[in-house]
């Protein structure tokens, strides 16, 4: 762990006491609570980001794709997921 700094917020005093209830409900401290939520909060939105540009990249390789003149139809995508289904209950 780094260098520790002091983070101060302001908020409503019913939310802050419901809050430092809860916490003490827990047995654990209301800092180490922010904390593990500050936590949660950076990898689900790290998580978000890096999903976005994941699918952000196969979109623009798909529009390549088409911009090539190497995509499929949707009547041949059909076609031959039809036949594979068509494969599919033969093969039962």
């Amino acid at each position: 762990m780094g260098e520790d700094a002091v983070f101060t917020m302001k908020l409503e005093s019913d939310l802050r006491a419901d809050f430092m209830a809860e916490a003490e409900a827990l047995h654990r401290p209301a800092s180490q609570v922010v904390r593990d939520f500050m936590r949660d909060f950076v990898a689900q939105k790290r998580a978000e980001r890096e999903h976005g540009a994941f699918v952000a990249s196969k979109v623009a390789l798909a529009r390549a794709s088409l911009q090539a003149d190497r995509g499929y139809n949707q009547d041949d995508v059909e076609a031959a997921f039809a036949d594979r289904r068509a494969r599919f209950r033969i093969s039962k």
